[in-house]
């Protein structure tokens, strides 16, 4: 079992920036993989970011130069530094753990709004 839990979301304005923390509890943090999720009013659930438990990266086209994942396995956090914020990027940001390379996501977080405004 992992358990997540997001914080760092809010309101913004269009340019501006944002840190977003995801704490893990339960299994080895360093043995698997963290995504980053959003959803945005009206719209389906998209991937954001993914890092490897060897710490590699990849990124939506929407967000490539403009969003940093990474993760301190001491703290059992992944990060994701959003930069340059635009309102589109307005939605509920999710973080996952995804146990098994491959595989679906397993855990899932509750989420935190991120609001940008014009």
């Amino acid at each position: 079992q992992v358990q997540l839990v997001e914080s760092g979301g809010g309101l913004v304005q269009a340019g501006g920036s944002l840190r977003l923390s995801c704490a893990a509890s339960g299994r080895t943090f360093s043995d698997y993989a963290m995504g980053w999720f959003r959803r945005a009013p009206g719209k389906e659930r998209e991937f954001v970011a993914r890092i490897s438990s060897s710490a590699s990266t990849n990124y939506a086209d929407s967000v490539k130069g403009r969003f940093t994942i990474s993760r301190d396995n001491a703290k059992r956090t992944v990060y994701l530094q959003m930069n340059s914020l635009k309102p589109e990027d307005t939605a509920v940001y999710y973080c996952a753990a995804q146990i098994r390379y491959g595989r679906a996501y397993d855990y899932w977080g509750q989420g935190t709004q991120v609001t940008v405004r014009r």
